[in-house]
């Protein structure tokens, strides 16, 4: 909830006068629980959980990174009650096509015998533990090797120079889905944060755009 971008668009509604809702996933900043215990398919129900109890109406989800995996899985789940898509660097599938193909022999041996491993990353000094649980369960919810049947509109940003996440990544996604209104939009400079103030600016344009186009259904 506190991170850059979640500001940005709380701040971007208010000023608008917009319902906006955010939370933390279980396990993640201000949330209870570990880290460690939870899985795509648990902060999935904790995203359904929190809209169906918060937000009863019409939605928009927004979702960055993994909580653009997640965004997919809640669109699935609640229909026609989400209108649109905002995927920012989402990252579908990636327990499969990231996380298990660039850890080497040592990291998946010991994941293997510990069930847990500590990865490090670019965007986190510290690092962060992946457990087989998530992988395991990332594997059952996976979504890119059939349609993504989403019939919303939808917008994908996407940094060429992400590390963390392909920008092919967002063309496949943009090729499962099921809708016929999806736009990919590649920034040359833009890394997978996507949080500098004209990239942040960007954001604010185009959920403005998804927001005009919804509303004339």
């Amino acid at each position: 909830m506190d991170g850059t971008k979640a500001q940005y668009l709380s701040e971007w509604c208010t000023k608008r006068n917009q319902a906006f809702l955010r939370f933390d996933y279980s396990g993640h900043g201000l949330s209870g629980g570990h880290f460690e215990q939870g899985t795509i398919s648990r902060w999935t129900a904790d995203a359904l959980d929190v809209i169906r109890d918060q937000a009863g109406g019409p939605c928009v989800l927004v979702g960055s990174s993994m909580g653009g995996w997640i965004m997919l899985h809640v669109a699935l789940a609640l229909g026609q009650q989400v209108k649109g898509l905002l995927g920012v660097a989402a990252a579908p599938d990636f327990t499969r096509n990231l996380v298990s193909q660039e850890m080497d022999d040592a990291e998946r041996d010991e994941l293997a015998s510990t069930g847990r491993v500590h990865l490090s990353s670019d965007y986190d000094p510290k690092g962060y533990p992946i457990t087989e649980a998530l992988i395991s369960d990332g594997e059952t919810q996976c979504l890119l090797d059939w349609p993504v049947r989403i019939s919303a509109p939808v917008r994908l940003l996407q940094g060429l120079a992400d590390t963390e996440v392909p920008w092919r990544t967002a063309l496949r996604l943009s090729k499962a889905l099921a809708a016929s209104d999806v736009r990919v939009q590649l920034l040359k400079d833009g890394d997978h944060r996507l949080s500098s103030p004209a990239q942040l600016d960007l954001l604010g344009v185009t959920l403005a755009e998804l927001l005009e186009t919804v509303s004339q259904d």
